[in-house]
Order: structure tokens, then C-alpha cells, then sequence
């Protein structure tokens, strides 16, 4: 029998805490529950500032049987698993962190109002052909495949294995499929794809203008904002702790009655059903005055006529803080108000998170765990972010440390990356989080523990950004850069480091240069920005990389097969490697499968739509690496002269296209006869090219030895 903590007894009492001290990693503003609780709070365990809080609702358990449930729940969350459990069982954990505890607890909680329903009223009761049965009716749900039904039965092997491990269990029978095997107890359907390699990227219609709105939001309007932050906290501590008297009343009449006798608008806040009402933070602070008096003023008779006048003479409240900000040539505000402060700044935490998200390649929790200092000035050389990883971090037993564990490698952080981390660290306290809940949501008190914003309410505040972004794209005649939705649903938060990897893999010199020197970033990637530890974004590279080979192969393989022609001095080495297409095409689902077509030199084949070319790698006849011969080219570096460039009749097209677009240009008397000359000089080597290919073109039916 597995041992309990010290300081806990061997049958819990009424008042027996839920948790031993020695297992607590967050204390904090949730205290440990106690056994007679109907709720048990398993917050004390987690300590990821990111992660949900859950908690186990014995109420929502049959009432015969939740007093055996509950022991067999106390023992799961105060001992490991029985070692000898986990003989054969090599995925399984003795532990499971708070959020599986939650989990096998709700699956628990389906078995037993299944069980009600039949009748039971004791787990004793359970024979081979319930257990059977209840398989049986979990394999038969809508939608059932065969990881959710294992998780089901591991979840009351689990049950069964700590009921067992306590001297005043049950007795509850031994589930067949612990000897037996699960196999002949599951659903023959599949279980559908899931995690990173199976999220859709963001739309680059949605992620372009996204990405740049942030950039702004960061680069350009933090200062702006945070200045009119200040203010707007010096006028609400003016309005607070101002003592009323009768001249700071007499300012407040004065102040008012002027504005009405000359017609004036008043400063209002929008109220519920948009009806204005009196700003009277802002007026008091604004005349330096007490709230308290505005509010005493609205009470008098001889001014209750001022509501009528404010609701049909609704004024703002702009804040003295200049703006500096530009877009294009333009002002990105007139003047910030008072009212829209609080959402102005937390738009800009939210662009700062995107920036973070979408730059970094980080997961959601490790950017939501960052704290302030975590990227230090160096003494020379790259800034390097420091933080914890959470998914992959275990303790001495392998199982899940909820505390997460600090990156072994650093990432790299680019300009924009440290941008955003500076403007974090003067909205949150020293040393705090830079997402902190507290901060965030504008609370003057910081809560006793370490939360974030939630991911839940994170996801919200990204598609109001956008909204927001929008409407100002909109305002600054810059509809272009609108944002769109996007067409597989909603932002989120898990989709930017696919999307990354998504763009770095198939957009050279494409999103990513709209804000930042595309080849600084793909360098950074490859040096370190994201290293090839278990925790970093190469991984997901990789696969998004071999996804992007096979594509290009699969639709050269098609071109080809169809007629289609081919040019250049790679134009051979590209038919060759286009005829293994089949073999792999749509087939791209594991990392093994990524990694043997990324080392197979024959399949080098990289299309490069921004250069109108095709680039077939060979390391020692690159020229984009003239110092240092890498296993990937540099697509932002492409030279015509190089002896790894092919083109298709598509890529032709393409500079006939472009060349089409430079003449019309140069023809514009508007434009300087120099830039005219530039212009026509470059269409006329676009079509030097395409005539070449024209001339030069061979299909695939030619010999290619």
C-alpha cells in the first residue's frame, strides 16, 4: 500500500485537508479544501500562472456512490499509483497534475450516474459484465474513436487501482481490460488529428494587417498611450483624495455653468443603452475637485436640469497628453479620451502578446508565463529571453511538473520581441508577471498569487484587437489593411506558432518582411531563435518545411505531366526530384516522415513565387551562402547567375506579368525620367528571362541523364 504524506492520517476525517501541505505548489488566495467540502479546489496545485484553476463538484455525484469516489479521488491526488500499475504500462504517470486529476474524476463521474441509472448503489457491486456493458455503452456514443474510449478505461482502471489501495475501499472487481488489454474494448474509428501539425495556420489575408496593426500598436502608439495612462490615474487620484471644500465647490459650479451659458458640450461617459452621462472622474479631476461633489451637485434641485443638458450635449474627454504616433502622415488619434483609456491599454497588452506569439514561436503558456526581466540588455550580441517551458516539463518521475521548468536554451529575441517585452515591463510591477491578471483587468490590489490573463479571456480581447484595428483602418482611409476574418474560424491563441513555422516555411520575403527584415528572422530561426531543443519551434520548422517540399513537388510532378515546360540550369535535377512525388505526396504526418525527406538531398526542391523562380539546393553551387554552406537556402538571397534555379512555364507567366506592370509604370509622365528609365530597364530583363525559358524549356518526357 502506497504511503500517504506525513501529515496526513490514513482515513481522512471531516476536516482532513484535500491536499498535504508537503504536495502544495501555489498558495495563495484558494485555501486547501477540507474532506467535507462539496467543492475541492485543486488550485493549490497549480502553479503554470496560465492554466485553469479546476476544482471536483461532489454534488454532481450519485449520492450512494460518492462517499467511495471521494476516498478513491483522495488517495489519486495524495499518493502515486501503485507500482505495480505501472508494470507495462510505460506512457502511463504515477501522478497526474491537477487538470488529469480533473479529468479522470469527470469521467469517474459518468461511470457512476451511469451506475445510478442501472441501479447500483455500490461499487462492490461491479462485476465482469457490467465493466463489459459499460465498455460496450462508451464505445457506442456519437463520435466515439479510440483515444477517448481508452481514456475512459484507463481513468477507471485508475479507480479501481486506488479503491483497491485503500484499506475502507469498495472492493470494486478488477476491470477485465487490465489483464486482458484494451483493445478488444475500443471502437475501430480512429482518432481524429489533433495538436500542432493539424492546426490550420492563419489566413495570410487575416495575419498580414494583424500583424502589422500590433507592430503599430507597439512601435508607435505605446508611448501615447501609456503617457495618457498617467494622466489619466493623476486625474482620478486628484478627483479621489481632493477634501471638498467650498472653493473646490465653487470651481466645480463655475467650470459647469460656464460650459452651459456658452453652449458648450459637457464631458460625458457613455452609459447603459448609449445614454450619456456626467465624466465626473474626469471633470474632478479635470477642476480639482472630490467625486463626492460632482455627485453631491447632480443631487441638488437647482442642478438636475444638467443631466437633460449632458444627454443632448455629449462631450469628451480628451486627455493633455500629446500624440505622436503617425500612420503614413497621418495623426493615429486626435487626442486620447478618458473613457477610452482603460480599453486603448488593453489593446496594447494585447498587441504586445501577439507580437510575442507570432515572433517568438513560443506557446501560448510560455509567453503567458514571461515575467519582467526575462530579456536583459546584453553586453553585446542578441537579446535572449529566458522563461519556462510547461508542456514537456516532469519532475524526478516523469510526471507533469505544473511549475513548468526554465528553458535549458534561451530564445533569441528579435527588435520587435524586446519592443514589446519593454513596453510589458512598464505597464506590470517589478519583477511580476508581464501578463499579470491583477495589472491587466486594472485592479489596484495585485492578487496573493501569480496569475496571467486567462487564455479563455486572452482569445476574446484578440478578436476585439482586431475589431478595434479595423475600425481604424477604416477611420484612416486605409481599408487594405482591414482585418479580415478568418476562414477557419477564430484567431485563438495555439495558431500563431503554427502559422509561423507555416510562413518561415512557404512565404520567403513574404509576411514576415512586411514588419521585419525577413532574412534577419529566417538567420535567427536557424541560429538559435528557436533551438532544437525538445521545447523549441524546429520541430514544427521541419514539417512544415517537408510539407512545403512536397507540395512544390507535387504540383511540379502535375505541371509537368501535363505539357508543362521547364528552364534552367536545375531544370533537370527539378524533373528528377518531381518524380517521387507520388510516393509522398498528402502522406506527411510525423516528424520521422519530415525529417527522411528533409535529408535527402534529391528533394531539395524549394519554390520561390516573390523571385519568380525555383530553387533546386545544392549546398556547394549555392550562392546565396558565400561564408557558410547551410542545409537550407536562403530564399531572400536568390541570384540569378545561380547554377540552383529553375523556372516553369508558371514562373514565366509571371515575369511577362510583372514586366507588363513596370512598362505601364515607366510610362506615367507623373513619374521622374530616371525612376521611368529604371522601370523600363527592369521589365526588359524580366522579358529577357522569360524569353530564355521560352527558348530553353525541356519537359519531362526528355532524357535526364
Amino acid at each position: 500500500m502506497n504511503a500517504l504524506p506525513a501529515e496526513l492520517p490514513v482515513h481522512p476525517a471531516w476536516n482532513t485537508p484535500v491536499i498535504a501541505t508537503s504536495l502544495v505548489l501555489a498558495p495563495g488566495p484558494v485555501p486547501v479544501s477540507i474532506y467535507a467540502d462539496e467543492l475541492w479546489h485543486l488550485a493549490p496545485l497549480v502553479a503554470n500562472p496560465s492554466a485553469t484553476r479546476p476544482h471536483l463538484d461532489w454534488a454532481r455525484f450519485p449520492e450512494a456512490l460518492r462517499p467511495q469516489v471521494q476516498l478513491a479521488a483522495w488517495k489519486m491526488i495524495n499518493t502515486p499509483l501503485p507500482a505495480s500499475m505501472l508494470a507495462g504500462h510505460p506512457t502511463w504517470h504515477s501522478r497526474l497534475g491537477p487538470h488529469g486529476i480533473h479529468d479522470t474524476v469527470l469521467r469517474w463521474q459518468r461511470f457512476t450516474l451511469w451506475l445510478h441509472h442501472q441501479g447500483f448503489t455500490s461499487l462492490d457491486q461491479i462485476n465482469d459484465g457490467v465493466w463489459v456493458t459499460w465498455a460496450d455503452h462508451v464505445a457506442r456514443q456519437q463520435g466515439a474513436h479510440r483515444s477517448t474510449v481508452t481514456k475512459d478505461l484507463v481513468a477507471l482502471t485508475r479507480l479501481w487501482a486506488f479503491d483497491s489501495a485503500t484499506r475502507a475501499g469498495a472492493g470494486m472487481a478488477m476491470p477485465p481490460w487490465n489483464h486482458l488489454g484494451v483493445d478488444d474494448f475500443l471502437p475501430t474509428t480512429p482518432a481524429p488529428g489533433r495538436g500542432e501539425n493539424t492546426t490550420e495556420p492563419i489566413s495570410p489575408a487575416t495575419m498580414g494587417p494583424l500583424l502589422i496593426w500590433a507592430l503599430r500598436m507597439v512601435d508607435d502608439f505605446a508611448d501615447d498611450i501609456l503617457a495618457a495612462w498617467t494622466e489619466s490615474r493623476r486625474l482620478a487620484d486628484i478627483a479621489a483624495c481632493t477634501p471638498a471644500s467650498p472653493a473646490s465647490k465653487a470651481r466645480l459650479r463655475h467650470y459647469l455653468q460656464d460650459l452651459i451659458a456658452r453652449s458648450q458640450p459637457v464631458p460625458s461617459r457613455p452609459n447603459a443603452g448609449n445614454v450619456h452621462a456626467l465624466a465626473n472622474t474626469y471633470i474632478a479631476g479635470h477642476v480639482g475637485c472630490s467625486s463626492s461633489q460632482v455627485n453631491g451637485l447632480l443631487a441638488a434641485a437647482p442642478w438636475q436640469h444638467l443631466l437633460a443638458y449632458v444627454r443632448n450635449n455629449p462631450g469628451p474627454c480628451p486627455l493633455s497628453t500629446p500624440i505622436t504616433g503617425l500612420v503614413g502622415d497621418r495623426r493615429w488619434a486626435a487626442f486620447i479620451d478618458f473613457t477610452e483609456i482603460r480599453e486603448l491599454l488593453r489593446h496594447l497588452g494585447t498587441a504586445c502578446f501577439i507580437v510575442l506569439a507570432y515572433l517568438t514561436g513560443m506557446r501560448p503558456a510560455e509567453v503567458l508565463g514571461l515575467e519582467s526581466g526575462c530579456c536583459p540588455d546584453p553586453d553585446g550580441g542578441r537579446h535572449l529571453i529566458y522563461g519556462r517551458v510547461f508542456k514537456s516539463a516532469a519532475d524526478a518521475d516523469g510526471n507533469h511538473h505544473s511549475a513548468g521548468h526554465v528553458r535549458e536554451v534561451p530564445w533569441v529575441a528579435i527588435a520587435p520581441v524586446v519592443t514589446a517585452i519593454r513596453v510589458l515591463e512598464r505597464i506590470v510591477p517589478d519583477g511580476g508577471l508581464l501578463f499579470d491578471a491583477a495589472t491587466h483587468a486594472f485592479q489596484n490590489t495585485p492578487t496573493a498569487s501569480a496569475t496571467s490573463i486567462g487564455q479563455e479571456g486572452l482569445r476574446r480581447r484578440i478578436e476585439a484587437f482586431a475589431a478595434w484595428a479595423s475600425a481604424l483602418a477604416l477611420r484612416l482611409d486605409r481599408d487594405h489593411e482591414v482585418v479580415p476574418e478568418d476562414p477557419y474560424g477564430t484567431i485563438g491563441l495555439a495558431r500563431f506558432r503554427r502559422t509561423l513555422a507555416w510562413h518561415i516555411a512557404r512565404r520567403p520575403g513574404g509576411l514576415v518582411a512586411l514588419a521585419i527584415q525577413y532574412g534577419h528572422m529566417r538567420t535567427t530561426m536557424s541560429a538559435g531563435y528557436a533551438a532544437r531543443g525538445r521545447d523549441g519551434i524546429h520541430e514544427l520548422l521541419d514539417m512544415e518545411t517537408a510539407r512545403a517540399t512536397a507540395d512544390t513537388l507535387t504540383t511540379l510532378h502535375d505541371d509537368l505531366a501535363h505539357g508543362a515546360g521547364i528552364s534552367g540550369p536545375a531544370a533537370r535535377r527539378a524533373i528528377h526530384a518531381a518524380a517521387h512525388a507520388p510516393t509522398f505526396a498528402g502522406s506527411i504526418r510525423t516528424q520521422r516522415q519530415a525529417r527522411d525527406i528533409l535529408s535527402n538531398p534529391s528533394l531539395t526542391v524549394y519554390d520561390n513565387p516573390r523571385s519568380l523562380l525555383m530553387c533546386v539546393y545544392n549546398r556547394d553551387r549555392a550562392l546565396c551562402h558565400r561564408q557558410d554552406a547551410t542545409h537550407a537556402p536562403r530564399l531572400d538571397r536568390c541570384r540569378p547567375s545561380c547554377a540552383n534555379i529553375a523556372r516553369t512555364d508558371h514562373h514565366a507567366a509571371g515575369l511577362l506579368a510583372h514586366a507588363k506592370v513596370l512598362e505601364e509604370q515607366s510610362a506615367s509622365e507623373a513619374l521622374p525620367r530616371p525612376l521611368a528609365d529604371r522601370l523600363a530597364q527592369r521589365a526588359g530583363q524580366l522579358r529577357e528571362l522569360a524569353r530564355r525559358h521560352e527558348h530553353d524549356r525541356i519537359h519531362h518526357q526528355e532524357p535526364t541523364v
